[in-house]
C-alpha cells in the first residue's frame, strides 16, 4: 500500500512538471516523463529487497552500478549548471553552452547514462523477469529521450555539436 502511495505522489509530481511536454511526442520531455514512471515503478517493486542480504553478489554489482550511477551524475549535473550557462534558474536543461568537458568529453547524456545505471542496479537488487521488462522499457524510453534531445541540440548548437557528436559516445563511456 505505502508503494501505491508513494507510486501516485511521485508520478503527480512528475505530470506537473511534465504536463506541456506530454501532449508533444517530439519533445524529449515526453520519453523523459515515461523513462522517470518505469524507472519509479522498478524501484518500488524492488524496494523491500535494496536492504536484504546486503552482502550477496547481486547486491555488490547493485551498490556498483548505483555508485557509477552516481558518478556519472554529480559531475554532469555540477557542469550543466556552471559550464552550460542555463537560461534560468528555473530551467537548468535548457543550457545556453555546449558542455564538452569533464565527463561531457566521453558521454553526451550523463544525467541520462545515470538513469540507466541506477535502473540497473535496481534490477540488481532482486532481478526477476519483471524487474527485467522494466528496466528494459525505462532504458528505450532513456534512449528515445535522448535521441530527441540529440535533434534538438543539433539544431541549436549546429556543426559542434556535429563534431562532438563524432567524438563523444551517447550514453555508455568508452562503449556507446
Amino acid at each position: 500500500m505505502t508503494n501505491l502511495i508513494i507510486f501516485f505522489a511521485v508520478s503527480v509530481i512528475f505530470i506537473i512538471i511534465s504536463w506541456p511536454a506530454l501532449f508533444d511526442t517530439n519533445s524529449r520531455k515526453f520519453y523523459r516523463f515515461f523513462a522517470f514512471e518505469f524507472l519509479l515503478i522498478l524501484i518500488l517493486v524492488n524496494s523491500s529487497y535494496w536492504v536484504h542480504k546486503p552482502f550477496s553478489g547481486f547486491h555488490i554489482i547493485s551498490w556498483g552500478l548505483i555508485i557509477i550511477s552516481l558518478l556519472l551524475f554529480l559531475p554532469g549535473f555540477y557542469l550543466l549548471i556552471h559550464k552550460g550557462k542555463p537560461a534560468s534558474s528555473a530551467n537548468i536543461e535548457t543550457t545556453t553552452t555546449l558542455v564538452t568537458t569533464g565527463i561531457y568529453k566521453y558521454v553526451r547524456h550523463p544525467l541520462y547514462s545515470s538513469l540507466i545505471f541506477l535502473g540497473a542496479g535496481s534490477l540488481m537488487k532482486n532481478p526477476s523477469l519483471l524487474a527485467l521488462s522494466l528496466f528494459a522499457v525505462t532504458a528505450v524510453f532513456i534512449y528515445a529521450t535522448a535521441l530527441s534531445e540529440e535533434k534538438e541540440n543539433l539544431l541549436k548548437f549546429g556543426d559542434d555539436y556535429a563534431v562532438y557528436i563524432k567524438r563523444s559516445r551517447m550514453l555508455v563511456p568508452f562503449l556507446y
